[in-house]
C-alpha cells in the first residue's frame, strides 16, 4: 500500500534533516543523501536511525 502523500511531504530523513522519496518495491522510505532506507511495518513508517537499511 503506498504511502499517503501528505505523510510523505512532512517527514523527512532523521539523520540528515533530507528529503526521502518512497520506493514502492523496496517497502521503504529512502534518503538519498545518507544512503538509508527506512522500512515500512505494519504500514508505519520506522524512522529510526538504528533501524534503516543501507542501500547502494
Amino acid at each position: 500500500m503506498p504511502i499517503d502523500k501528505e505523510l510523505l511531504d512532512i517527514l523527512a530523513c532523521p539523520k540528515c534533516k533530507g528529503d526521502i522519496i518512497y520506493d514502492q518495491e523496496k517497502d521503504g522510505l529512502i534518503c538519498n543523501a545518507c544512503k538509508l532506507m527506512y522500512p515500512i511495518k505494519d504500514e508505519i513508517p520506522v524512522m529510526l536511525i538504528d533501524e534503516a537499511i543501507r542501500v547502494e
